[in-house]
């Protein structure tokens, strides 16, 4: 097993989960089973309770696993299937290593964070490593290991530590390390001083760069990747330039021609794998597909505009995954996408009289949008507003796309203005029960613990009988079961289901039991659906997720030949 670490300095969210999936994809090109393992060094077991808007989205795993978004980069670059285990966290080594402690496996020992606390992380790399991410079942060959945060954090010195341990432990021939560095532009100059101080910093705790990848606006100067090199102890073909480019799927071919891995398989002697022909074969031709797709990129020139109407809209990786679905979609339908960020609760009546300009705004926004998608969420806060954004997607043929909360939003917005019942609403969205429940609490779901509570993970959604015609159903290819992810603690109240349906509301996707309400869809309508699951967590760059594909190529005005082809 041959490990490759990305580590980074500076500063936070500086790219290294791109630079780490883009490192992974290469390896896959040449025919090498490729793992990934996110480390976080916060102190939560997982990122299930922690605010969008501090940390960004939360990912979900197949098994359920609520995870850091960059699982969601890893899965999507790789077509890989993670678990849980595959993110590590302070919380996660600390409870494991406590309850050891409380079994009395450390047999009197003073547990320290040396060597006990080291010991467990490079013993929980090593063992997840080795599981199988793909169809093939086999034990990668390679694993990459993103260090989350900053170099020199007080929380990430046990991490730092262990994985100067698990050089020695692993052989340093199968260890490379990757350190990702800022090179900021002051009044026209390029500065090293901050990349220099970082690998100083990193070469002090004892671990060694192989490669310097130096983000910065602008390509490097010849100099000042001289310089780099000269202070920080890397030759110069180890300097990488990762300079901001027109799409992150560019990523991969511009580490390619700095021929990043001929630079690692130098240190890691890859060699000595045996690579099967058949991966080979795979690799050449998803290289090339990969290439055919950033070439279109560049040559598109007709725009969709979509209307993302959420409720965390000041940090946009809240909705990272959601971009990318649409992101996979345009690059499919051929579209140069334009994301309109509205901001729910500037949709809402307050809105009008207490910032004007900003009520103003979104409604031109939402009435001038392709098309109108409203994001998963939790909270009462902006839903009035979604409501009035979905209202007007219905009314005027617009293509609109409700993912799990936005799904709930069109089911409250069809009983108040189809079914007449004006006071319908959501058990989540107020204090004192409503006499029109029309969103309720599933009784299985813990109302005390927040933590990995909800329905979590890969479920089946049954497509019920005569919905052939719709439209979602054509295009997952007519099957009668798909699978998909979940996180959600409300559901559509199984007692107006009858009443929505002879209203013209289909639900045309149920669970297996047929009790829960999984797909909404109208039938005269040009895109009208919503998805209690998250389609955006199980989207490819190769292969976008259909309810997002289908909604993208509504809004483009191409959806039936989508569907014929």
């Amino acid at each position: 097993m041959k490990y490759v670490v990305v580590s980074g300095g500076v500063i936070s969210g500086i790219g290294k989960g791109v630079i780490a999936s883009s490192t992974g994809l290469l390896f896959k090109t040449r025919g090498f089973k490729v793992s990934a393992i996110k480390i976080d060094p916060y102190m939560n077991i997982d990122a299930g309770t922690m605010s969008p808007l501090e940390h960004g989205e939360v990912f979900v795993l197949d098994d359920g696993g609520e995870v850091d978004l960059d699982l969601g980069n890893y899965e999507r670059y790789l077509n890989i299937t993670l678990t849980r285990e595959n993110n590590i966290t302070t919380g996660k080594i600390y409870s494991h290593v406590i309850e050891r402690e409380r079994r009395g496996d450390y047999l009197g020992k003073t547990v320290q964070v040396v060597p006990h606390i080291t010991d467990a992380i490079q013993e929980w790399i090593q063992r997840v490593a080795k599981i199988p991410v793909d169809d093939s079942g086999e034990e990668p060959d390679l694993c990459i290991v993103e260090l989350g945060g900053t170099v020199g954090d007080i929380e990430s010195a046990p991490f730092v530590e262990a994985l100067r341990q698990f050089q020695f432990r692993v052989g340093i021939e199968n260890f490379a390390l990757i350190h990702v560095s800022l090179v900021p532009v002051v009044n026209g100059e390029q500065k090293t001083k901050p990349t220099q101080v970082a690998v100083r910093d990193l070469r002090g705790l004892g671990l060694m760069p192989d490669i310097v990848a130096c983000r910065c606006t602008q390509k490097l100067e010849k100099p000042t990747t001289d310089k780099i090199s000269m202070f920080c102890h890397v030759g110069p073909d180890q300097v990488l330039v990762v300079h901001d480019l027109s799409s992150i799927y560019h990523v991969p071919l511009l580490l390619d021609q700095q021929k990043i891995i001929q630079q690692l398989s130098k240190k890691l002697k890859l060699e000595t794998i045996h690579l099967t022909p058949t991966f080979v074969e795979k690799g050449v031709s998803l290289w090339n597909d990969w290439k055919h797709l950033t070439s279109i990129h560049d040559r598109m020139f007709e725009t969709v505009n979509i209307a993302l109407v959420g409720k965390y809209t000041h940090l946009k990786d809240s909705y990272i995954s959601v971009i990318k679905s649409l992101e996979h979609s345009a690059l499919r339908c051929q579209r140069k996408l334009t994301i309109n960020w509205v901001e729910a609760t500037d949709l809402e009546p307050d809105a009008s009289e207490s910032n004007r300009v900003n009520f103003h705004k979104a409604w031109h926004e939402v009435c001038s949008a392709d098309g109108i998608l409203v994001p998963g969420g939790f909270g009462a806060r902006g839903t009035e507003g979604m409501i009035a954004a979905c209202k007007w997607a219905r009314e005027n043929k617009v293509p609109y796309l409700g993912i799990c909360l936005g799904l709930q939003i069109a089911v409250i917005e069809y009983a108040r203005n189809v079914l007449g019942l004006h006071d319908a609403q959501s058990e989540e969205l107020v204090t004192d029960a409503p006499q029109h429940a029309l969103i309720v609490f599933m009784p299985e779901v813990s109302k005390t613990h927040l933590g990995g509570t909800m329905r979590l993970g890969l479920r089946p959604t049954i497509f019920q009988e005569n919905t052939e015609w719709s439209k979602l159903r054509k295009l997952y290819g007519g099957v009668d079961v798909v699978h998909e992810r979940h996180r959600h603690r409300y559901e559509v109240n199984p007692k107006y289901v009858p009443d929505l349906e002879t209203a013209g509301l289909s639900f045309v996707g149920k669970d297996d039991k047929g009790e829960r309400m999984e797909i909404l869809e109208l039938k005269n309508h040009p895109w009208f659906v919503g998805t209690q699951y998250h389609p955006e967590y199980l989207s490819r760059v190769l292969d976008p997720s259909k309810p997002y594909l289908g909604f993208l190529a509504a809004s483009s005005g191409i959806l039936h030949s989508l569907i014929d082809n």
